[in-house]
């Protein structure tokens, strides 16, 4: 009977399953900043359309700035991903606070723009 060896990545399987449910997560935030975008965006256009100059300029920041951090989430999350990948393997792990900082500021600068948007509708 064939003995199949371990392999590295099963020695630590569950810190591998850990690491590919955050990604995950990291993918389903990304889609709903996405979906932000698209919803302020699509919001604004079905409202009147004498809307001032200055929302229709705040919604449509607020749609491209909400695509651009979603993508770049998903970039962000995949370097994260395969970072932690080797890591995990090489016992050097170290948690990603630039990532997360990073992030958690660009979604902040949405929620600003965003809170200014509805002010001046």
């Amino acid at each position: 009977m064939e003995q199949k060896q371990k392999t590295i990545d099963s020695k630590y399987i569950q810190q591998h399953l850990a690491n590919e449910r955050t990604f995950l997560a990291w993918i389903r935030t990304a889609i709903a900043i996405i979906g932000v975008g698209f919803l302020v965006s699509n919001l604004h256009e079905n409202m009147e359309p004498n809307l001032s100059q200055t929302s229709d300029y705040l919604a449509n920041i607020i749609g491209i700035t909400s695509v651009g951090v979603g993508i770049m989430t998903i970039i962000m999350a995949t370097i994260a991903y395969l970072r932690k990948y080797k890591a995990i393997n090489d016992q050097t792990f170290r948690t990603p606070k630039i990532t997360v900082i990073t992030l958690g500021i660009f979604v902040i600068v949405i929620a600003f723009i965003f809170g200014i948007y509805f002010v001046l509708m």
